[in-house]
């Protein structure tokens, strides 16, 4: 395993610039320590479908952290189907201004979430709802984020309709996916990801 920590943290040092993102020796700390504990547990709990060390830096990690242009000082994040905890945890790890709701329909997996966020200082910024976002009421909050829900396309509308009404969503999605959004959202701005051709993140509002 420390070959592997050590190529995803040189992975992370060579591709943070092509993603406009920089990142100190402490934040690539942080990431490697998530990155550990995600190996560690999926191997049980089938967090993340596997990829190289590198892959996961730049598609999974930094490809998360594209969200942070887009989140003022001390903005609150709805993130659905939080998983293997892409894109809000490296978010809250490189951002300790940031708070978060994690909604998780998966018990399994939220127990992975919480031995997660036991990493993230200051503590108390985040929390993890237990459950399928649409049983519960949408949390109070500016930004809503989602990466890789199942069944994606179906789920949207019921997302748009569930979420606070002014809330700004931060969608990643890949070209057909891309169509559905714009013909939800408006005021849209669409980014092509680095190192990607047919892979967006959408940020837009009801």
């Amino acid at each position: 395993m420390p070959a592997l920590l050590e190529q995803f943290a040189n992975a992370l040092r060579l591709a943070a610039p092509e993603f406009g993102i920089e990142l100190d020796a402490d934040r690539i700390r942080k990431l490697t320590q998530y990155y550990e504990l995600l190996l560690r547990w999926n191997p049980r709990f089938h967090l993340v479908a596997p990829c190289s060390p590198e892959q996961f830096a730049t598609r999974h990690v930094l490809e998360s952290l594209m969200l942070l242009r887009h989140l003022p000082v001390d903005a609150g994040i709805i993130d659905i189907g939080s998983g293997g905890g892409l894109p809000i945890i490296p978010c809250l790890q490189v951002r300790d201004d940031l708070h978060a709701t994690l909604i998780e329909s998966s018990s399994k997996k939220a127990v992975f979430l919480r031995e997660v966020l036991r990493n993230i200082k200051p503590a108390g910024r985040a929390r993890i709802i237990v459950e399928r976002f649409e049983s519960v009421e949408a949390p109070d909050a500016g930004f809503i984020t989602c990466r890789a829900l199942e069944k994606f396309a179906e789920t949207i509308p019921t997302i748009i309709k569930w979420a606070p009404p002014d809330a700004i969503f931060l969608l990643f999605a890949g070209e057909n996916l891309r169509a559905e959004i714009e013909t939800r959202l408006k005021s849209l701005v669409v980014e092509r990801l680095p190192k990607s051709e047919a892979r967006f993140l959408i940020i837009g509002r009801a």
